[in-house]
């Protein structure tokens, strides 16, 4: 059953087919839902993992072949105006949006010794400032009764510490913060506010000492997938959550740390 059908859905942060952005979309997509997805391959081809130039377009055609409107969209978040102009252009072509998915991240690698007020700073506008001001932005906008929903990506911060990543677990750590509060000032606009942690998930960068490293954390003895979150988030995305607001749910299969 069709549970989004006529839902408008904003996922940001979708570029790599391999990612939990896609499968997301994907899932979304499979439940009718009409999705406006963003991308910004300059940063994925500064990682490891890297991203072939046609992937966000073969996305948008996935998505189209399950029977919704599908639009990709290149932005960099970190830009102050990009959240105004992508709510604005998702208003213009596909209508007023339902469902924001705060996905798109930015991470790199570093310890206190490594941390320069740059880094941080680029962590900080993609991570919480694009974050709080799509979300603020998508509520702003929101003209219906209820049915509203924003779902933001996190990282279990609070689950244990993360050494070495200290930029991307601080501003990580800031969206559970940014889901408990906002979430208190958007029910009266029929808009919840909820935050997924993934755990670690296997989206192409994982080489095969780290899967043998963590599997045994794993009491199922598999790694995440992104069809895992994406599942779930889904289920956020339905009117079966309506009641479910300012929560931090840890979808990582049981891992112990």
């Amino acid at each position: 059953m069709d549970k989004l059908a006529g839902k408008v859905a904003v996922v940001t942060g979708a570029s790599r087919l391999q990612g939990i952005g896609a499968a997301i979309c994907k899932e979304l997509a499979a439940n009718g839902c009409r999705v406006f997805f963003t991308y910004w391959k300059s940063y994925d081809k500064t990682m490891p993992w890297g991203i072939d130039e046609d992937e966000p377009s073969i996305l948008e055609e996935e998505l189209k072949r399950l029977g919704v409107d599908a639009y990709g969209y290149e932005m960099d978040l970190s830009q102050i105006d990009a959240p105004e102009k992508l709510i604005n252009k998702v208003v213009e072509l596909m209508g007023q949006p339902d469902i924001l998915v705060n996905n798109a991240t930015y991470s790199v690698n570093g310890g206190f010794s490594q941390l320069t007020a740059k880094e941080l700073d680029n962590h900080y506008f993609v991570n919480i400032r694009a974050t709080a001001m799509l979300s603020a932005k998508f509520a702003t906008s929101f003209n219906k009764k209820n049915g509203g929903r924003i779902i933001n990506m996190t990282s279990g911060q609070f689950q244990g510490a993360m050494p070495g990543e200290l930029a991307y677990a601080t501003t990580k750590g800031a969206v559970d913060a940014l889901t408990l509060t906002l979430s208190a000032e958007l029910a009266p606009l029929g808009i919840t506010v909820n935050a997924v942690n993934p755990g670690p998930t296997d989206t192409g960068w994982m080489g095969e000492g780290i899967k043998e490293e963590i599997i045994r954390k794993f009491p199922f003895e598999r790694i995440g997938e992104p069809k895992d979150a994406a599942k779930l988030i889904g289920f956020l995305a339905s009117e079966d959550a309506e009641w479910i607001t300012g929560q931090i749910i840890h979808s990582e299969g049981g891992f112990r740390r």
